[in-house]
């Protein structure tokens, strides 16, 4: 914000609480400190966080007006959407913390790729948090007023001023893996104690905890040996826990229960905070579990055997990761200038990943590096602009990142190839890590998004071949990624009916995808959210308007030039420093090293990778697509200096005789219309 826009933004999070509590007192409040303020939704839904809003908003009972605060923007925000997969939209945490802010806002803006996820319960419920004069929950809403409101543009409708496409092809391709007969093995055992358990539930309620635990044992044994090993030893030890505890413990209902394992569904920007949720829904349901048989038994000691010792060395997925890299990342043991971003969902599969291929040499020199949330903003920023540097600048080429790393990430300057190590069960999570790196600004024609199947996979072939089995399961989904990338209009609507088929495909209740049905129910969604509104005209219009503005204002980059250098001369200050840039043709200029407050000039000239000083340039044809140089664009602090010094002396009578010295060499409409511009 502050290098594209000149707004300066604090990011409000436990390092600021305790930097402004060190610096004013334990009682300050953080919310009322700063006038533009940028916070994590899973930050202020905790307790403190919310209690010190709660103290800046008005008391029950007293007006609301005028509004306390301008304007919130909720970024990806069908993540505060209640859940709606029953009768009713029930609110989450973020939801509740969103539902408090909002009536104190003047206004308020919500981006989402996926505003609808095929629950019209839970889209009703954002729309009334958007505009509840307009919108009410579990309400038809009326297409017009939506049409006020919502504006969606899908990714094929929007095209450069040329008519071409803005944004490259997307092509999935299988990698495919030859499982050897113990990887089989122990999917086979999974399948079997899978049953057994389900089969041997006393109630529908230790059904659902069971189906929940094996659930999550399925997806990290297709993760990696690494992840499967530290949830079945977690299962192992809940199983035992629950045989030493007292058997009249107060056991949840199923409505709790329920409540309490959908948090493990939600997304979480902090990997250890979600594993700690996962292995405590884990010793949660293990309360309702009856003992193992002797069968049952004999099964998880031989995967957990299984697991601990294929953890040691790569498996035959990452053997056939290590032959891909050292196909097109590292061909004949040289590095290429590609890059490659490797997503995984589970923290543990990542940490073994990268063990693995340190022990192959490709971590040396800065090659690999990893992504992850938790990690302090400070080191995720400096990896994000090693990675988003030119590979001549940033040796980086393997990125690995978890699925808490999926949003709010650009990795699209320099890498146009991405790996799911697994395949998500949920499509929308699938598309957060693809929009990564297929997302503007991508200089690529091609975008490929590599998955793993079994070796006889055919893209062609008709139906899916041994479903339940290792191979089976690999196909369904690789094929409901395909059946994604193919509907990926509609996404929002289809996304919840494949992500519920692929469990179901899991826990051997489903052999076959369909999506017939939804699909045909998609087209009244296309309608009540795609709107005949001309985007196109009134972008070309608001364009045209553009730039009559600049012919009015001559906001030419000649004239915002020549006000900084008499600004600067104004202020006694160096003049700009003339400079050459191989790529740049035109002019550009390093900052000299200003004095007293104009010091603060200098502020974002660093390269985010080098830490190098780039040079300033006034036209924004001279920096499109370049990291090297940095736009001083009408807002930026050195012009908005320079504007507010040149109006002050236009309108001040003392500086008339300066004003006529320094302005002779440029046009004075010029100077008068920048300057009443500022």
């Amino acid at each position: 914000m502050r290098d594209k826009f000149g707004l300066d933004f604090r990011i409000v999070d436990s390092a600021l609480l305790k930097q402004l509590r060190r610096q004013r007192g334990i009682h300050v409040n953080p919310w009322q400190h700063f006038p533009r303020l940028i916070a994590s939704i899973d930050f202020l839904k905790r307790d403190r966080p919310l209690r010190l809003l709660r103290e800046l908003l008005p008391a029950e009972g007293e007006p609301i007006y005028p509004r306390r605060f301008d304007l919130l923007i909720v970024d990806e925000a069908h993540n505060i959407a209640p859940s709606g997969t029953g009768k009713y939209a029930v609110d989450s945490q973020r939801t509740a913390a969103i539902r408090l802010l909002v009536p104190h806002f003047e206004h308020k803006l919500f981006l989402t790729a996926t505003p609808h996820n095929g629950y019209p319960e839970s889209f009703t419920a954002l729309l009334e948090l958007l505009d509840n004069q307009r919108f009410a929950r579990g309400v038809t809403p009326d297409r017009n007023q939506l049409d006020a409101v919502m504006v969606r543009r899908l990714k094929q409708e929007i095209q450069d001023w040329d008519g071409s496409p803005r944004f490259p092809a997307r092509n999935l391709v299988a990698i495919p893996v030859s499982y050897p007969a113990l990887e089989h093995q122990v999917h086979a055992n999974l399948k079997l104690y899978t049953q057994s358990r389900c089969q041997g539930a006393k109630n529908s309620i230790e059904k659902y905890a069971t189906e929940f635990v094996l659930k999550l044992l399925k997806k990290r044994l297709f993760s990696s040996p690494e992840a499967f090993a530290i949830t079945l030893a977690q299962h192992e030890q809940s199983l035992n826990n629950a045989r030493r505890r007292n058997a009249n413990i107060t056991k949840p209902t199923e409505g709790i229960l329920r409540r309490q394992l959908e948090q493990v569904e939600e997304e979480f920007a902090d990997d250890t905070v979600y594993e700690d949720v996962t292995e405590d829904a884990i010793a949660n349901t293990s309360q309702l579990f009856h003992s193992l048989s002797t069968k049952e038994e004999e099964l998880l000691q031989q995967m957990l055997h299984w697991a601990r010792d294929a953890a040691k060395r790569p498996d035959a997925k990452a053997q056939e990761l290590l032959n891909w890299i050292n196909t097109y990342i590292r061909p004949n043991g040289e590095w290429s200038e590609e890059r490659v971003l490797i997503f995984t969902e589970y923290r543990a599969t990542q940490k073994w990943l990268y063990n693995l291929l340190a022990a192959e040499g490709l971590v040396q020199g800065d090659r690999l590096l990893t992504i992850y949330g938790g990690m302090k903003s400070e080191d995720r920023e400096q990896i994000k602009a090693a990675f988003q540097a030119h590979p001549q600048t940033s040796s980086v080429r393997i990125l690995l990142a978890t699925d808490a790393a999926s949003e709010g990430v650009d990795l699209q300057n320099y890498c146009s190839k991405l790996i799911h190590y697994e395949i998500p069960w949920n499509p929308n999570r699938m598309e957060q890590r693809n929009g990564r790196i297929d997302r503007h600004g991508q200089k690529a024609k091609e975008v490929l998004i590599h998955h793993f199947v079994g070796q006889n996979y055919k893209q062609q072939s008709v139906g899916i071949t041994r479903p339940g089995e290792l191979e089976g399961d690999l196909e369904f989904l690789m094929r409901a990624a395909l059946k994604v990338n193919n509907i990926r209009e509609d996404l929002g609507k289809v996304g919840s009916v494949i992500a519920t088929q692929v469990e179901e495909a899991m826990l051997g209740r489903r052999t076959t995808l369909d999506t017939a049905i939804a699909e045909r129910e998609s087209e009244s969604v296309r309608r009540m959210l795609k709107f005949e509104r001309k985007v196109r005209e009134r972008i070309d219009k608001l364009r045209e308007q553009l730039q009559e503005t600049r012919q009015n204002l001559r906001l030419t980059p000649e004239n915002i030039e020549s006000v900084v250098k008499i600004g600067l001369e104004l202020a006694e200050q160096p003049s700009l420093i003339a400079a050459k840039l191989e790529g740049v043709n035109g002019n550009c200029f390093y900052l000299p090293a200003l004095k007293s407050s104009w010091a603060a000039c200098n502020e974002g000239l660093a390269h985010p990778h080098t830490r190098e000083i780039r040079p300033i340039v006034f036209d924004p044809e001279l920096a499109r697509g370049k990291d090297n140089v940095v736009l001083a664009h009408l807002n930026h602090r050195l012009v908005q200096m320079c504007l507010r010094l040149l109006r002050a002396e236009v309108w001040s009578r003392q500086g008339k005789e300066s004003l006529h010295r320094v302005t002779a060499r440029i046009v004075p409409k010029s100077v008068n219309a920048l300057a009443k511009a500022a």
